[in-house]
């Protein structure tokens, strides 16, 4: 083989990794989107009352979720419609019993915190409305930290979801009443004090 193939070769390697590489960093930025950023609840579907009552703010791209006993429970809404996605997010635990979630398109739920109808940790599981929490996630009690940030992914494609925690995989679920398309919401319970935080709220497009 002459030296000019084998030149040939080693360019035609070198643009194929280079190619492969950007194409990889493209798509990222592409397909996912940043939900906080510092475009603050932009992109959010705000409730009413939220400026006086201050449930939801964003500080240094953080989403501090805030109630309190004379607050009313509420959601934030996306104010775009997902189909098939992944939402990867952190959160961590401020203060007071926690009870929240992430919203699937729908009122189907993962839990974050503790559950108000079994009064103890559900992180991770799903809340089906009708069915309550059908199955339970695992390993959460290893995985999930009281104090600090903790890393979550959600994948929800048709009637399936699965849940991540700390990069482990901790919940699997078919679930009946998934809606096709919808929001992406966090829930807020109200008549109790918690804190909540969120940051790096990232939607992939499947």
């Amino acid at each position: 083989m002459n030296k000019n193939i084998l030149l040939n070769l080693s360019v035609l390697t070198v643009l194929c990794f280079l190619s492969s590489s950007l194409l990889g960093k493209k798509d990222i930025f592409i397909e996912s989107s940043d939900l906080l950023g510092k475009h603050g609840l932009k992109g959010w579907k705000v409730p009413k009352g939220n400026e006086a009552s201050k449930w939801y703010q964003v500080t240094n791209n953080i989403l501090e979720v805030r109630s309190g006993p004379k607050k009313k429970g509420s959601v934030l809404w996306t104010e775009k419609e997902y189909q098939d996605f992944e939402v990867s997010l952190g959160f961590r635990f401020i203060e007071g019993t926690i009870d929240s979630g992430i919203h699937l398109r729908n009122s189907d739920q993962i839990q974050i915190g503790i559950s108000g109808s079994l009064k103890r940790d559900m992180t991770c599981s799903p809340y089906i409305p009708g069915k309550g929490y059908p199955v339970e996630a695992k390993n959460i009690k290893k995985l999930l930290k009281p104090k600090g940030w903790n890393q979550m992914r959600i994948r929800a494609v048709g009637q399936n979801y699965t849940v991540w925690l700390q990069q482990e995989e901790v919940m699997k679920y078919k679930s009946s009443s998934a809606k096709e398309k919808g929001p992406i919401g966090i829930q807020l319970h109200g008549s109790r004090n918690m804190k909540i935080d969120f940051k790096g709220i990232l939607v992939k497009e499947l």
